[in-house]
């Protein structure tokens, strides 16, 4: 079962899918849903997903077929398994003090100033940073895998701290990452960027109103 999970082909046509590529995915979609509905659970079912893809692109073996590694998106799963953990942690301490009034684990807010400050100098930094690296190691289309790498990054990271704006940086790095993945041969990957397009405007929307919600909710009286 392991060997499948890690080594098996669906057979589609005259080709096949990667099982690691699919269920990596699917384990991805799964954190993304139980992320909207802000529940912890999100975070140790996408560490699983985290596991499953670094092994698809770190292999550049898709489909039956050897493809070029994309380093850039193997390594946003090592970032993106530290931050799962650490968005496990502050996602499970906020529950345990009470967690949202909507049953939630966190309540959403917009980033003040200094946060948005915060994720601007990450990004030119961390963008700066990423291009050296994917470029040092040889990958396929490094100004595009360096924007995926560091806005997934920043992403999940807003996420973790319960930011509004972790939606809008997806939507960026969802019309980068479609573009890439196709020239790059990872068709599982990237119809599930296109289908997380959609699902990140829904999220969006979502976290728009329960932060709203909770600004708008009366303050209890003391008693």
């Amino acid at each position: 079962m392991l060997d499948w999970l890690l080594h098996g082909v669906i057979p589609v046509g005259s080709t096949g899918l990667r099982v690691p590529e699919v269920i990596g995915n699917l384990f991805g979609l799964a954190s993304a849903i139980l992320g909207m509905r802000r529940l912890v659970w999100a975070w140790p079912v996408g560490l699983v997903g985290n596991v499953l893809l670094f092994t698809v692109f770190a292999s550049g073996q898709l489909s039956g077929v050897a493809t070029e590694p994309l380093w850039g998106q193997a390594g946003r799963q090592i970032f993106f398994a530290a931050l799962a953990v650490y968005g496990w942690w502050k996602w499970s301490q906020a529950r345990k003090a009470g967690g949202a009034a909507d049953g939630g684990a966190i309540t959403p807010r917009w980033a003040n100033t200094k946060e948005r400050i915060q994720l601007l100098v990450m990004a030119v930094v961390g963008y700066g940073l990423a291009y050296w690296i994917v470029t040092a190691l040889g990958s396929w289309g490094p100004a595009t895998e360096a924007w995926i790498l560091i806005g997934s990054i920043l992403a999940t990271y807003g996420m973790a701290r319960g930011w509004v704006e972790f939606w809008l940086i997806w939507i960026l790095v969802d019309v980068v990452g479609v573009t890439s993945l196709i020239k790059a041969g990872y068709y599982p990957t990237a119809t599930m960027y296109l289908f997380y397009a959609g699902f990140v405007i829904w999220g969006f929307v979502v976290w728009l109103r329960a932060a709203k919600a909770s600004q708008e909710a009366p303050v209890p009286e003391t008693v």
